[in-house]
Formats: structure tokens, sequence, C-alpha cells
């Protein structure tokens, strides 16, 4: 089952792919997707939605945990493993409430976590946030280079070492963008969380560092930039 709604008025708009086994929610969800102008593509198992993503990138990715043909846990991982969906932002949409299901699924890289049931308007609301924190920046915002080594460019999400691109998912990206902020300011775990995921108190610290830990491999020589203070945090500093 896959529909497009291309919504009227000037402009790009926000491709959202839903992929969810149950029918009803997948309508749900579209119906109050479109009326908002996105268009949407819906999928009820994960082959299609793998076949979909062969040629086309969504903008953002509403992703079911029980799937009839896959783990959406191990969805998410997939997408964060390819360096062309990497930064696509993924929002977990499931039955699953358990705090270690919320957890696992955002230290392995979702952007945020829905349970069912849900309201529909407070879905919405979660997309568009979702979409702003993660989508193309102002004009006015600009290239930060730290240590000659590391440049995070606030406009396009790209972050690079020594001049070569480096893909981080759209967490790791707001982590670096917090950071950057204020070099060489220390952040605590807790601040991190709330720039993050303010609604969502249930997430521990934890999550903080294994998504710092994550940056840090991927970073390379520019990982000693990003810097933990015993005790009261992470900066970044050349």
């Amino acid at each position: 089952m896959e529909h497009e709604i291309t919504p009227p008025g000037p402009g790009k708009a926000p491709l959202v792919a839903v992929v969810d086994d149950d029918a009803d929610i997948i309508e749900l969800v579209s119906v109050h997707l479109k009326k908002t102008g996105m268009k949407v593509r819906e999928f009820l198992d994960a082959e299609s939605f793998y076949r979909f993503l062969r040629q086309d990138v969504p903008d953002l990715v509403l992703l079911d945990l029980m799937l009839p043909d896959a783990d959406g846990v191990e969805v998410c991982k997939f997408l964060r493993r390819s360096e062309r969906l990497s930064a696509v932002p993924v929002i977990m949409l499931t039955a699953k409430a358990d705090e270690v299901d919320r957890v696992l699924g955002l230290e392995i890289g979702a952007d945020d976590y829905v349970t069912k049931p849900f309201s529909p308007k407070e879905l919405v609301a979660r997309v568009k946030a979702v979409l702003r924190r993660t989508g193309p920046q102002t004009p006015h915002t600009r290239k930060v280079e730290i240590g000659g080594l590391l440049t995070i460019d606030l406009h396009t999400h790209q972050v690079a070492v020594e001049g070569r691109a480096v893909e981080v998912t759209s967490v790791e990206f707001r982590i670096l963008e917090f950071l950057a902020s204020k070099t060489g300011w220390v952040f605590s775990r807790e601040k991190i969380l709330d720039f993050l995921w303010g609604h969502d108190k249930i997430v521990t610290d934890r999550t903080v560092d294994v998504h710092i830990r994550h940056l840090r491999e991927k970073l390379g020589r520019a990982s000693g930039l990003l810097k933990n203070v015993r005790g009261a945090g992470y900066k970044l500093e050349a």
C-alpha cells in the first residue's frame, strides 16, 4: 500500500514514510499528516519500505517497532548505518511502552518515541517539531570550526573532519550543535537531554553517553575535541 498526495501551494512539502503493519493506524496517521500539507508514503512491512529506499529518501520516518517481517529496531539500525540515509529523522511509533524499549529506540538513533494509543494532533506536533529541528536552518546560520579539525555547518547540517565529510545522525548533529553553541562551556547530561527531548523525561543520562560514544567513533582524529568533564558533563574545545 503506497500512496502519495502532493499538497497545494508553493515550496517543497516534507515527505513522511509511515511504516506500520496496522492499516487503520496508517490511514489515521496519513489523513492527519496530509491535512497539514505533508506528502505521505505508506508501508505495511519492512520489505516494501526497503524497496522504496533504494530510489527515494524521505524527510522523516514514522516507524513501528513490531513489523511482520522485521524488528523496527533493526530497520532503524539499517537507516543509521547507511551513509545516504543516516541523517533521516526517525520517530518510533509503537505499542511497546516499556522504559527499556523507549530508551533502546532513542539510543540506536531514533529522534522521538510515541506510544499507542496516541493523539493524532500530538503525533503531528511531534512530526513538525522533529522536522523543524532537523531541517535546513535560516540563512544567518554559519559554520563553526574547532581546533582546525572539526567543521560543523549549521546551515546544511553537515559535519567534516579535516575537510572530509562525516555522516552523523540527526541526534548526533544536534548534540554537536548544542555543544558548539558555546565552545569550552561544560553542558551537563541533563541539559543535553532537555535540549534533545525536553518533553520525554524517561530518557536516562546513559542515552547521552551512548550518542557521545558513537560520535567519537565517527569523528576520528577530531574525537579529542569532544571532552568529558568528570562529574559535570561534556564540552567541545580545541
